[in-house]
């Protein structure tokens, strides 16, 4: 298995796309990352190997989401991360374009206790999708903009752009 990466211009700066490439399986998105954020890779690792045409169809797909003509994405994911984790993140894909929901409401989609907010806070932290798997969506208990791996600035300006709002250029 090679681990491959590309970037692409953003409204929220040079995003590092990675993913995963093998025989068997084809290739699989594991990664999508902002400048400053929080936990994650700020230059691709030394054995990844850059392969625009392998993550053509991410690069798309996000660059039709940030123009205002993609709500959702249609993507071979494999984001690292325990089944916890995993499933969060799952769970993430059903909240609706423009819209929000709390990280109560989100363990709760998730089967989730209502106790376990601070670990779904957590695993929604550790997203390593940024944009495709939509953490940005979720809000504090009283609607508040909480912690967002790649700022509270790029959450704000990614709910803009999503109610239609003319957000400009965040970088």
């Amino acid at each position: 298995m090679t681990t491959v990466f590309t970037t692409m211009d953003s409204p929220l700066g040079t995003l590092l796309l990675s993913g995963t490439l093998d025989e068997e399986r084809g290739f699989a998105l594991t990664a999508v990352t902002a400048p400053g954020q929080k936990g994650a890779l700020a230059e691709p690792a030394a054995d990844w190997q850059p392969d625009p045409e392998a993550l053509a169809p991410a690069v798309e797909q996000l660059t039709a989401y940030f123009a205002g003509e993609r709500t959702t994405f249609d993507l071979p994911l494999a984001p690292v991360g325990t089944e916890f984790r995993r499933r969060i993140w799952d769970t993430l894909d059903d909240i609706p374009y423009g819209t929000t929901v709390t990280y109560g409401q989100l363990a709760d989609a998730a089967g989730q206790s209502p106790r376990a907010v601070r670990a779904v806070g957590g695993a929604v932290g550790a997203n390593p999708l940024l944009v495709v798997r939509p953490c940005h969506r979720v809000m504090g208990a009283n609607g508040s903009l909480t912690g967002f791996a790649a700022g509270i600035d790029a959450k704000r300006w990614l709910l803009a752009h999503e109610n239609g709002e003319d957000a400009g250029q965040l970088f």
